[in-house]
């Protein structure tokens, strides 16, 4: 009973739903556009099976195994890693330099570097191997470079003219001496004197220690704290060793000529080493004089004055000329050599008789050549000795002395030694070392005023 209402239930809401519907459409106000209900009615075509071209298709011969085996899997492709080799990389090293000061040995530098003192041994043994250490003096420099660990790799020792002594560690100690190869370059420069030598070399840009070269050529001669007022020309020639831009060593003079108005002195040193100079009064040859020491300076004249040691007033009885430990003197003049040793405060001493009454004493050295003997004939210019300190002295410097009888005379105003001192036999070759010295002068003295005035410009 209640499955048959449910079902006329059903068909009577069916009834008037399809009667909404058509009343719907014929109430509706806008007719369906005839586009819109033609493409309605479109049903895609059947989609037609892919025809299959009949082509021969081979595949490549690697894909291919042998006729009597079946297909193989393709290997996998392997990675391929060139094998390179890294760079080895250096340890950081470590650079420690100075110079030594005076009084120093080379086993404390080397200690305060932080050398042990096994490898100090060998390092003073290797580096005495290529020089003398007692020869060591102030200003000459130590480099050390050492690993982390603090072992040394490489000892430099720079001495005079840009010689070095290098060690380097390794399987074995190997030591070498690095000497440069400099160029001999000539300078020239003009002076006016107008309060002193020394200061108007200064302000010309000159070398100011030539104004010692000078005192020791013309001090017998020229009185410098009288005879020069203001206003008197020096010119100059000198020669300079350079590696690069480096000069090495001291400059050397070649010329000098100090125009006094009415009088012209004028000096020509010669390139050969033996420190000989000629030096000549307006134009004509008036002697050749050798200096004791090149290019030292004038420290004590002869005289009264206080003793640096004991403080009391006392005599001077030659002239000192202060330089490096080390530095060669000089003959001042040929002679003969009367005495070799050690005379209480003068220390170590080497004394040449110029004849029978004139004797010129060279004293406080380091050492004397073992070659050179009692009684022994030496010219000017031969090497006799080296600076010291040897005796009652202050620091190293040289004490010279010329007795006339046995009796102390001014080494710098004595005409005794100037005669004594070897003359050129050949006058003819002087005039024509100082024409040539005289030529070189101007052109170098233009060259110079040449290319200062490029440089302004």
């Amino acid at each position: 009973m209640n499955i048959r209402i449910v079902l006329a239930s059903a068909v009577v809401a069916g009834a008037f739903s399809v009667t909404a519907i058509a009343i719907s459409g014929v109430l509706s106000k806008e007719p369906v556009p005839p586009a819109i209900a033609e493409a309605t009615l479109w049903t895609p075509d059947p989609l037609s099976m892919p025809q299959i071209a009949d082509y021969d298709v081979t595949p490549p011969a690697a894909f291919h195994a042998d006729n009597a085996s079946p297909m193989r899997p393709l290997p996998l492709l392997q990675s391929v890693f060139a094998e390179t080799a890294l760079p080895e990389i250096e340890p950081p090293l470590i650079t420690w330099s100075r110079e030594i000061a005076s009084g120093e040995t080379l086993d404390a530098v080397l200690a305060n570097a932080g050398i042990a003192a096994p490898a100090r041994a060998e390092i003073a043994l290797a580096l005495g191997a290529e020089y003398d250490l007692r020869r060591l003096r102030p200003g000459h420099e130590i480099t050390v470079i050492s690993k982390m660990d603090g072992n040394p790799s490489r000892v430099e020792l720079a001495v005079d003219d840009g010689v070095r002594i290098e060690t380097v560690f390794g399987q074995e100690l190997v030591t070498r001496v690095l000497e440069p190869d400099p160029e001999m370059v000539t300078f020239a420069g003009e002076a006016v004197i107008e309060s002193s030598v020394f200061a108007a070399l200064d302000k010309a840009g000159i070398p100011a220690r030539f104004a010692v070269d000078m005192a020791q050529m013309l001090g017998g001669t020229v009185d410098f704290r009288r005879e020069l007022s203001g206003g008197e020309t020096m010119r100059l020639l000198w020669r300079e060793a350079r590696d690069g831009n480096e000069r090495i060593g001291q400059p050397e003079l070649a010329f000098a000529a100090l125009d006094l108005g009415e009088t012209v002195y004028e000096m020509v040193w010669p390139d050969d080493g033996s420190g000989k100079a000629t030096i000549y009064v307006d134009g004509e040859v008036l002697r050749v004089f050798a200096q004791p020491v090149e290019g030292a300076r004038l420290s004590s004249v002869f005289g009264r004055r206080t003793h640096p040691v004991y403080g009391n007033v006392r005599m001077h009885t030659g002239v000192d000329f202060a330089a490096a430990r080390g530095t060669p003197v000089k003959a001042t003049a040929p002679g003969r050599v009367s005495f070799i040793g050690r005379r209480g405060g003068y220390g170590r001493v080497v004394e040449i008789a110029h004849g029978s009454d004139t004797l010129t004493r060279y004293a406080h050295l380091s050492e004397v050549p073992d070659t050179l003997e009692q009684g022994q004939r030496v010219m000017a210019g031969d090497m006799i000795g080296r600076v010291g300190a040897t005796g009652t002295a202050t620091g190293p410097n040289l004490h010279y002395e010329v007795l006339v009888d046995g009796r102390p005379t001014d080494p710098l105003s004595d005409d005794r030694l100037a005669e004594a001192a070897e003359r050129d036999a050949d006058d003819t070759a002087a005039l024509e070392r100082l024409a040539e010295a005289r030529t070189l002068l101007a052109e170098r003295l233009t060259s110079e005023f040449v290319q200062t005035t490029t440089e302004r410009l």
